[in-house]
């Protein structure tokens, strides 16, 4: 009997392809049944080994080493992903399997994690691709009704094996030598390192800016309020403010415009990261978290997507979604709205995925189960699709401008002749918790009453007041805005038709906010993103080819030419090698005040009780930097883990200076609940500082840490 190999990425995604073609029996790795095996890969099983795997000498790192070019591609398997591989590898070698269906996600990235299991396992059996957008039963039907030749996507696998290669070559080289020349662990990336700078320039721009101020006239008759133009001297303001006041005010001019708001695209994945920033505060990692995971339940199509669109021919899809949603979303209750297709359906700007919408199954879902967090998401979407289908919000744009005392002022507002998609944005947003206000507001805007207002109408002796204004600096980026401004950033450069537009990938975005985080280059303040001391000085030790975006520009447009089999991956390489090369060259030394610049300063906290000398805090501890001194406090400490207590530097400064420090609301493993006490520095003088509670009535409980 010949049977088919389906390999997933995901086990959940290759659980549902499972269920659909009937491998309904459960094995140790793998599902089978109906002629078919489906097993899955955990995402990256197979990955590019590290430099130590190809030279025993390279697992240190040294100036005289770089840069670092294999000649031959090393791979490794991580250790907790063995089992799983040694389990494909087995099911590829079945002499009764004799084809291989591709099912990992229908993309760049898939194809790679793919093909380096298929490699890595030796496997020579043909293979087919299976390219969907949707885990619905009925597009895993149709995509196996339509399964394309493995190697029609030969070039794609190209250009994602020479992005992974390149990306591996510039980021181990340039971490190496900079963190060598540093003295400092500094990670440098394609990508990241242009996003840390775009956080930096931000920063730079709102230190440097000074603010100004100004002042406006307001004048006020009949219905009618105007503004004038910015003064800078308020004594004009004020004069102005005087003059108007027994003069009469000419309406000179009326501009009437009609205008049409059109509906909002689709999401894709980076505008939906963005909108549930804003109004939910969530991470760009946690909205494509919340996406996969309803995505993997088969409530919304593929979440890592760059399309704003559905093809042409899925329009009784989004008809049957747009009738199950309007039941289910509370705030669209009682509206009478033809759905509108024709704008969101568009094949010609689809490549992989189309844009995100709620699947078929949402009429069937019990909403009220899902995670709040997953809720909202699915909700964002469902209210996305009803808004870009619905009709154009129009209105008459109105300028007034109206002349007095020898000074323009000028009024303007709309008057709303069809609230169309509007109207359900409104409601929507009356629904959140909060009620953020849409981007781009304009509801501030004075709704003029334009009948009102003709050339040469006249208002005798206007009220008239002056307000005083600053300018404002730019504002700190969000991950919302961070995230627009890498979707925009090189694309000018970028070739109209390439596969990838901006820093990294709508995938590949959220991870790279993270990984400056973590490397401590960037810190969330609330919803901002601020560069730290470390991230602003590594900007500006880099060369531009590495902080602008211009080389992710230049790179897709390689990549674009080679996934079309135009251009050829051996010249896109020599061309990274040369750069690797060119890098090392140009940094060979540093001057000794370089070398410090990411010194670690030592922030003192206190004295230490044992010896006298200072303790400074650690990332991991509160410790005495008098050399021989074993005095040390762990943030980890037992003592306050059990009590539900962060060891903040506030209570360690406390306990140093008085040997106590105040803390409300101590958690008792005891009873469950919490109390206000103090904790008592008890050190023995040994190994381990101890610590006990210390009630307010004086009572102790003492706790040996």
């Amino acid at each position: 009997m010949s049977i088919q190999l389906v390999i997933a990425e995901k086990p959940s995604v290759a659980r549902s392809i499972a269920g659909v073609i009937g491998a309904d029996q459960k094995r140790d790795g793998y599902m089978e049944g109906n002629g078919y095996l489906v097993s899955w890969c955990i995402g990256h099983l197979v990955s590019l080994a590290d430099a130590g795997a190809y030279d025993e000498r390279f697992k240190k790192w040294r100036y005289d080493d770089l840069p670092i070019l294999p000649q031959e591609w090393q791979y490794i398997i991580p250790a907790e992903k063995k089992g799983q591989f040694a389990v494909l590898r087995s099911l590829m070698e079945r002499p009764d399997v004799t084809g291989l269906v591709c099912a990992t996600d229908a993309g760049r990235e898939g194809e790679l994690i793919f093909r380096f299991v298929y490699q890595m396992a030796g496997c020579k059996k043909p293979f087919k691709r299976l390219w969907i957008s949707s885990m619905e039963d009925a597009a895993i039907r149709e995509g196996f009704a339509h399964l394309k030749p493995g190697a029609d996507y030969d070039d794609l696998y190209q250009s994602a094996l020479c992005r992974a290669q390149a990306d591996w070559l510039v980021g181990i080289n340039a971490t190496r030598l900079f963190s060598i020349l540093y003295h400092k662990t500094l990670t440098v990336g394609r990508v990241q390192t242009p996003t840390l700078n775009m956080l930096v320039d931000r920063e730079a721009k709102i230190s440097n800016f000074k603010k100004e101020k100004y002042h406006v006239v307001h004048i006020a008759a009949g219905g009618m309020e105007a503004v004038s133009d910015r003064f800078m001297n308020p004594d004009d303001a004020d004069a102005t403010k005087t003059a108007c006041a027994g003069a009469q005010a000419v309406c000179v001019s009326v501009k009437r415009e009609k205008k049409t708001e059109q509906p909002p695209r689709l999401y894709d994945l980076t505008t939906l990261q963005r909108e549930a920033n804003r109004l939910f505060g969530f991470t760009a990692k946690q909205t494509l978290d919340y996406a996969q995971q309803l995505y993997e339940k088969k409530l919304l199509t593929y979440p890592r997507t760059d399309s704003q669109y559905l093809t042409d021919d899925m329009q009784p899809t989004a008809e049957s979604i747009v009738s199950g949603l309007w039941p289910l979303l509370s705030f669209a209750a009682g509206l009478d709205i033809a759905p509108q297709f024709g704008r969101v359906l568009n094949s010609k700007k689809v490549s992989d995925h189309h844009a995100i919408i709620p699947t078929m199954e949402l009429a069937k879902a019990d909403l009220a189960a899902l995670p709040e967090s997953e809720r909202n998401i699915l909700t964002l979407a469902g209210a996305r699709l009803l808004f870009a289908a619905a009709e154009p919000h129009i209105f008459d744009a109105v300028t007034a401008v109206f002349s007095c005392a020898d000074t323009a002022f000028t009024a303007k507002g709309k008057t709303v002749l069809c609230d169309g998609w509007k109207e359900l944005e409104r409601r929507y947003r009356a629904t959140l918790k909060g009620k953020p206000d849409a981007e781009g507001d304009e509801e501030n805007e004075r709704i003029l009453d334009a009948p009102t207002f003709a050339e040469g109408q006249s208002f005798d002796s206007p009220a008239a007041r002056v307000t005083a204004h600053d300018t404002q600096p730019p504002k700190p980026h969000t991950e919302a805005s961070l995230l627009s401004a890498m979707e925009r950033a090189g694309s000018a450069d970028t070739d109209p038709d390439a596969e990838r537009k901006g820093l990294g990938t709508p995938a590949t975005r959220a991870a790279v906010i993270e990984k400056l985080v973590k490397s401590g280059f960037v810190q969330r303040k609330g919803k901002q993103l601020i560069p730290t001391k470390n991230g602003n000085n590594l900007v500006c030790v880099l060369p531009d080819t590495l902080t602008s975006p211009q080389l992710t520009a230049e790179w897709e447009n390689a990549l674009t030419q080679i996934a079309r089999g135009a251009a050829e991956p051996e010249d896109f390489m020599r061309g990274i090698e040369e750069m690797a090369r060119e890098l090392v060259k140009a940094y060979p030394f540093l001057s000794d005040n370089q070398k410090d610049l990411f010194k670690e300063e030592k922030t003192v906290i206190g004295k230490c009780p044992r010896c006298g000398g200072n303790v400074c805090e650690g990332r991991k501890n509160y410790y005495c930097e008098k050399k021989g001194c074993a005095f040390v406090m762990w943030k980890n400490d037992r003592f306050f883990e059990e009590r539900k207590t962060a060891f903040t530097p506030k209570i360690a400064a406390a306990l140093l200076a008085g040997g106590r420090a105040k803390v409300k609301k101590l958690y008792s493993p005891k009873t469950g609940k919490t109390y206000d006490g103090s904790i008592v520095l008890a050190d023995t003088g040994g190994k381990y500082v101890n610590y006990r509670i210390e009630l307010a009535r004086d009572k102790e409980l003492t706790q040996q840490a």
